[in-house]
């Protein structure tokens, strides 16, 4: 049968589709253009509105679609956070949504699929949450491995910061075996992976919880930092409250664990960061980002802020102005505050007019493109080595083929090849000659270009 994944949100949303469409192809489907497409996938995130609000209007744009192209088995599946949150309306609402399933019920989403697909008059749900993290097989076998890779190792998260609704939909922190990680990440280094991304809602606290089997984060990164083939390690997220002394050293220690982090500061003001219930204050953050810069003096930081969460006041946004700055952060995700259904920030006193998010929004988002342009043109006459992931999605000026890689710091480096060989998995120094708004131009390194 012919699918196609729509994704929304997170890295772990990203990972989880890929997955399942290896497992899908595994069963014979075949993985087509939206358009020619009979089932759909929606792989939803309920962070923030704005993506449920787009999952809906897509569900309904989508029945014409699956109509025209298999009038009697074309379907549509409504996965993830949304899904776990709404599921059954999905179902109520739309005749033509046959199968909804949540973060724990991905496992059993491809068999789901099938008999779905097998039986019209089939509609399932899968939103029970598991007690521990279910395993799946990484359905590689015929598969071609990218030169970057994601492998999961956890599930869920116990925090309950305020604002947040996704221990509601993701379930309790579960962390996955880490023989079960370590066997996968063999897998893809020796199929060719050069790059993983380790990915959970809090990946500082793998380990910790009843799940666990004694391997703590640090010592996890150190155990896939020696796999032979892993050039490079990045993880994500990670919550700072979990950040040890330990994973702040390794970023000295292993010379394969890039020298990035997204370390969400989510405000500046110690009373915002106590009402949104992170449990660390500024001085905390402080103290993180000097023994990491410490460690690894070139680390690069990213971030994720909210603006106008209830009660900030101007004094406490300007705060987080003055820590943006003053951290430099290189890049960050900044969002308007929006209620989320059950969450304690619902139900908070003194909700920030919606202008007046707009208008701080706009200004730390312009404070960030100044610190961020800042730092790319700084890359401008220097080297670095890029590990190319396919063709560039922007043409190369000249008419050849352009190539999009990163560099170890995580930045997009686009660079057009001799004799148009295919860079692809390939690792290159080269020097940077142009710094654009969001990505760097280069050409190989000690070349007259």
């Amino acid at each position: 049968m012919r699918f196609h994944i729509h994704t929304f949100g997170c890295q772990m949303n990203a990972g989880d589709s890929r997955w399942l469409a290896r497992a899908l192809r595994a069963r014979g489907w075949e993985e087509v253009e939206s358009d020619q497409a009979a089932a759909h996938v929606i792989n939803t995130c309920s962070v923030r509105a704005k993506p449920e609000e787009k999952v809906a209007s897509l569900a309904g744009r989508l029945a014409p679609v699956v109509r025209r192209n298999d009038p009697e088995r074309g379907f549509v599946a409504v996965g993830g956070c949304v899904a776990q949150q709404k599921g059954a309306w999905f179902l109520e609402r739309f005749p033509h949504v046959r199968l909804v399933f949540g973060a724990d019920g991905l496992a059993g989403a491809p068999g789901a699929m099938q008999r779905v697909a097998d039986d019209p008059a089939e509609r399932l749900s899968l939103l029970d949450f598991a007690d521990g993290f279910l395993s799946r097989p990484a359905y590689w076998e015929g598969e071609r491995v990218p030169p970057q890779a994601f492998v999961t190792i956890m599930q869920g998260c116990d925090n309950y910061c305020a604002y947040c609704i996704v221990p509601y939909v993701r379930g309790r922190q579960k962390s996955r075996p880490s023989a079960e990680i370590l066997a996968e990440c063999r897998e893809l280094a020796a199929k060719g992976a050069r790059e993983i991304t380790l990915l959970g809602q809090n990946v500082n606290a793998y380990g910790l919880d009843p799940e666990g089997d004694g391997t703590g984060f640090a010592g996890l990164l150190r155990a896939v930092t020696a796999i032979p083939g892993v050039d490079r390690l990045r993880f994500t997220t990670s919550h700072p409250k979990d950040l040890s002394d330990e994973v702040v050293a390794a970023f000295g220690e292993l010379n394969n664990l890039a020298p990035n982090l997204h370390l969400p500061m989510q405000a500046g003001s110690d009373r915002v960061l106590r009402r949104m219930g992170r449990r660390y204050d500024t001085a905390r953050y402080l103290s993180l980002v000097e023994g990491l810069r410490a460690a690894r003096p070139d680390i690069t930081l990213s971030t994720d802020l909210i603006v106008g969460f209830p009660g900030e006041t101007e004094e406490e946004f300007q705060q987080t102005l003055d820590l943006v700055a003053h951290v430099g952060f290189e890049s960050s995700f900044s969002f308007k505050y929006n209620d989320r259904p059950g969450v304690a920030a619902e139900r908070m006193e003194g909700k920030v007019p919606e202008e007046i998010k707009a208008d701080r929004l706009a200004r730390l988002q312009a404070l960030q493109d100044e610190l961020t342009e800042a730092s790319y043109a700084a890359r401008v006459g220097a080297e670095a080595d890029v590990l190319f992931e396919g063709a560039s999605r922007k043409p190369d000026p000249d008419g050849g083929v352009s190539w999009m890689g990163r560099d170890p710091w995580g930045r997009v480096v686009n660079m057009p090849s001799e004799n148009g060989t295919d860079l692809t998995g390939s690792i290159a120094r080269v020097t940077i000659i142009e710094a654009k708004k969001h990505s760097l131009s280069a050409k190989p390194a000690g070349s007259p270009w």
